[in-house]
């Protein structure tokens, strides 16, 4: 059992195995237990995986309660490192004590089908998990869970803004916190993807984070792709991520400047 439950047992299944809570205080002063809460013993050492801390919170309270909210994100993937406190969302609002570590979510409904397994422990499928972040991370972790939610095929159910990284998001907000006309998202041009397109103004925009352009193939792969986009006569426009974080206005008055200028005046707008 101990097997099945990345080293965790609690004290309900061990009763229905048949063994006493003398037998239990037995194993607990030899060695061959160790509480990690009331009613949750790692079995043979106290050193846990992060995938044992997450079952044994999970144990820790009413019977089909399930990991959630950060905690959740954290076992899909979907956000980095293990957080403390682990946390959990409680089927039952009965039973409150309280248990050290953990933080203890009560939500008035939880169905059958926001729930789910992975890895042998109950957690909120990856579609209820973004749904609770929502109400308690911040915008940015949100974001990043549901980027990363879509990278690793998850099923989430939402309409996302297509982007593939937080730089082109912020970009994608600062054009509509501008009121600019709405671009396409890393569309196929040839043989290379652009992050932002406006196809009646001709006009394109990379966005470029330092990490993932620098290097000689970078430096390559950057001057192919303004050489084609020159060919097919579509004006590129290159925005770094300080510009983009900390320039917004100056990035903002440049873009309305070239889609006024195509619509209007000089090149044809198809």
């Amino acid at each position: 059992m101990a097997q099945r439950q990345h080293g965790v047992v609690a004290i309900r299944q061990l009763a229905a195995l048949g063994i006493s809570s003398r037998m239990i205080d037995r194993r607990n002063q030899a060695g061959t237990l160790h509480r990690k809460y009331r009613g949750v013993y790692a079995v043979g050492h106290s050193g846990l995986s992060n995938e044992g801390e997450w079952m044994a919170a999970v144990l820790a309270c009413v019977e089909g309660s399930v990991l959630s909210h950060r905690s959740a994100a954290e076992l899909w993937r979907l956000l980095p490192g293990r957080s403390s406190p682990v946390e959990v969302s409680a089927l039952s609002r009965s039973g409150r004590q309280r248990h050290h570590g953990l933080r203890i979510h009560r939500p008035s409904s939880l169905p059958k089908s926001d729930r789910t397994l992975r890895i042998g422990i109950p957690v909120t499928t990856p579609a209820r998990t973004v749904a609770d972040l929502r109400r308690s991370a911040t915008p940015a972790a949100v974001r990043r869970a549901i980027r990363q939610a879509e990278y690793l095929g998850l099923p989430l159910g939402l309409q996302t803004d297509g982007t593939r990284s937080e730089l082109e998001g912020v970009f994608l907000r600062l054009c509509r916190r501008h009121h600019l006309p709405e671009p396409e998202v890393n569309v196929k041009i040839g043989a290379f993807t652009i992050d932002f397109y406006w196809p009646a103004q001709r006009l394109a925009v990379e966005t470029d984070g330092w990490r993932s352009h620098r290097g000689r193939q970078a430096f390559l792969d950057d001057r192919a792709r303004e050489a084609f986009l020159r060919l097919q006569e579509i004006d590129l426009l290159r925005f770094s991520d300080e510009q983009v974080g900390r320039d917004s206005k100056t990035v903002a008055a440049l873009l309305r400047k070239k889609l006024t200028r195509t619509l209007w005046g000089g090149k044809p707008t198809a």
